[in-house]
C-alpha cells in the first residue's frame, strides 16, 4: 500500500491538502458569491465551465479553500504570487501567448522551435511563487485545501489542456486574488498524515492509510523548477486494478502532446 501511494501521489506546491485536483461557454450565469471572505469561514470558489467563481479580497494566514468543480472536465486551482507591480494584464500579454506558441508547436512535434517560443517568456516570470492550491479535481467532485497564504497579488489558473492542446488559462480560467495585510484568526487544521516531498526522496509519509475522511499535511523540504516550468506537486488519484500507471505518470506532464489533456484522462 505504501508502495502504491509513493507512486502515484503526484504533486502541486502546497502545504496543507485534503484532497485534490476546465469545459467552454459563450455565457456565464456567476453564482451568488461575496467578493470579500469571512476569515471565520472557508471561501468557496466554483467552476462550471471555463471560469473560477469567487471571492475577490481574503486576510492573509491560514485559509480554508473549498474548490467545487461543477463541470464536465478535471480541473485544478495553482495559485501564482505576483511580483510587485505584476497583474494579470501582465499574464495575458506577457505571459500566455508564448506558452501557447510553445504547445501548438509541441502538438506538431517541434519541439526545437517550441524551446525557442517559451524563450519569449519575460524575465519577470522567473519571480512568480507558485503558492499551493489544489491539487487535480474531477468533474462534479469537491477539494478542500488549507493553505497559508502570504500578503499579495495572486493569480488562480488552472492549465488542464483541451483536445488540440488549448490550456484552460487561455480560455479564460484565471482570477485575480489580493490577500490583504491584515491576518485570519484561523488556526492550520490538525493533520493525520504528514507527507514530505523532496527531489532525492521523491514522496514519503510516516503512517498506514485506512479509509475515510483523512487530512494530508505536505511538507516541501525542497522545491525545483523542472524543464516544463513547474516544481514538485501532489495530486491523490484513485485507481482501478487495469490502471495504467506508465500513462498516468506521462499524462501528469503537459508538455508533451497528450499531457494533461481531458479527453485522454
Amino acid at each position: 500500500m505504501k508502495s502504491l501511494l509513493e507512486k502515484y501521489m503526484t504533486i502541486i506546491l502546497i502545504l496543507l491538502m485534503i484532497l485534490t485536483a476546465c469545459k467552454e461557454t459563450t455565457k456565464k450565469t456567476e453564482p451568488e458569491i461575496t467578493t470579500e471572505s469571512n476569515s471565520t469561514e472557508e471561501i468557496t470558489f466554483i467552476t462550471k465551465s471555463m471560469e473560477f467563481y469567487g471571492v475577490d479580497t481574503i486576510q492573509s494566514g491560514w485559509n480554508k479553500i473549498v474548490y467545487e468543480n461543477q463541470s464536465t472536465e478535471p480541473h485544478f486551482i495553482l495559485l501564482d504570487k505576483y511580483p510587485e507591480g505584476r497583474s494579470i494584464d501582465d499574464t495575458k500579454r506577457d505571459i500566455i501567448p508564448p506558452f501557447d506558441e510553445g504547445m501548438a508547436l509541441i502538438m506538431e512535434e517541434k519541439n526545437e522551435e517550441a524551446m525557442e517560443a517559451f524563450g519569449k517568456l519575460p524575465e519577470w516570470f522567473s519571480e512568480i511563487v507558485f503558492s499551493g492550491g489544489t491539487g487535480l479535481i474531477s468533474p462534479r467532485k469537491t477539494a478542500i485545501t488549507h493553505v497559508n497564504f502570504k500578503p499579495g497579488y495572486y493569480i488562480m489558473e488552472c492549465y488542464v489542456k483541451m483536445p488540440g492542446g488549448k490550456f484552460h488559462t487561455s480560455m479564460g480560467m484565471t482570477k485575480e486574488l489580493w490577500v490583504v495585510e491584515e491576518a485570519s484568526s484561523n488556526m492550520a487544521p490538525q493533520a493525520d498524515v504528514q507527507i514530505e516531498l523532496s527531489s532525492e526522496n521523491g514522496i514519503r509519509y510516516d503512517s498506514s492509510l485506512t479509509r475515510g475522511h483523512k487530512i494530508f499535511a505536505v511538507n516541501y523540504l525542497d522545491q525545483i523548477v523542472h524543464e516544463n516550468f513547474v516544481g514538485h506537486d501532489l495530486s491523490l488519484v484513485h485507481l482501478d486494478t487495469e490502471a495504467d500507471i506508465q500513462a498516468l505518470e506521462n499524462w501528469m506532464n503537459w508538455a508533451v502532446p497528450s499531457g494533461l489533456m481531458s479527453s485522454t484522462l
